[in-house]
């Protein structure tokens, strides 16, 4: 864990691959962290590259490279916000740096919620790393799980046309087909945080990400308690 004097203010990087993410982020800065300095490097040509590849050295070279901007800009943790780069981020962690993915907190929770869990993507290369990360977290925490992953057609083409209405409409659709068989919704992309706005009512919990990640940032720059 990182330790901050009293008067030591924290940088916190963020790696986006859309810039709408920036205001989301910074606003969850300034709530949970106020004092915190932040920085945002959004790179969507990195998704582009990882979806035709997510193992491929090239998408490798890209992330480490701004995770060294990152940390030459004195950030002291790093938050990728991009569940299909969120796992190579990570393996990339170190010399002082800490990497959150933006999923790990989310799936943690998810598996303590029932062995039904229902994952929602907007885009086929987030589903691989997704259950993956879900099949780490259960055996970490000794739970069996089933998982129904889908794909919500169309999603992607309204995220990339700037319909958000449309977007977030069709993830709330899918959740509700999906909720009846699952003990818990995951929405697998900080993107899609809103559409659970409209699934109140919904018995199933559906699970986001931007607040549990950036909620895991505050707690790896919490001082130390005093001895």
């Amino acid at each position: 864990m990182t330790e901050l004097g009293p008067d030591t203010a924290p940088t916190v990087g963020f790696l986006h691959t859309a810039e709408v993410h920036v205001a989301t982020f910074e606003a969850l800065v300034r709530e949970l962290m106020p004092a915190a300095a932040t920085v945002h490097r959004v790179d969507p040509e990195a998704l582009e590259v990882a979806r035709q590849d997510t193992t491929a050295e090239s998408v490798r070279a890209v992330v480490a490279a701004h995770l060294s901007t990152l940390r030459g800009d004195g950030c002291e943790v790093v938050l990728c916000t991009c569940s299909t780069l969120g796992g190579i981020a990570e393996e990339l962690a170190g010399d002082g740096l800490k990497v959150i993915r933006i999923d790990r907190p989310m799936l943690r929770r998810a598996v303590t919620l029932g062995p039904r869990i229902g994952v929602l993507a907007a885009l086929t290369s987030t589903v691989e790393p997704t259950t993956r990360l879900l099949a780490e977290e259960a055996a970490e925490a000794g739970a069996d799980i089933t998982v129904e992953a889908s794909v919500v057609e169309g999603a992607w083409e309204s995220f990339l046309a700037g319909d958000a209405e449309a977007y977030h409409a069709s993830i709330a659709k899918a959740a509700r087909a999906l909720a009846g068989r699952c003990d818990a919704v995951v929405l697998a992309q900080a993107s899609m945080e809103p559409a659970a706005a409209l699934l109140a009512g919904l018995e199933t919990p559906v699970l986001t990400s931007p607040r549990s990640a950036v909620e895991a940032v505050a707690a790896v720059l919490r001082p130390a308690p005093s001895p």
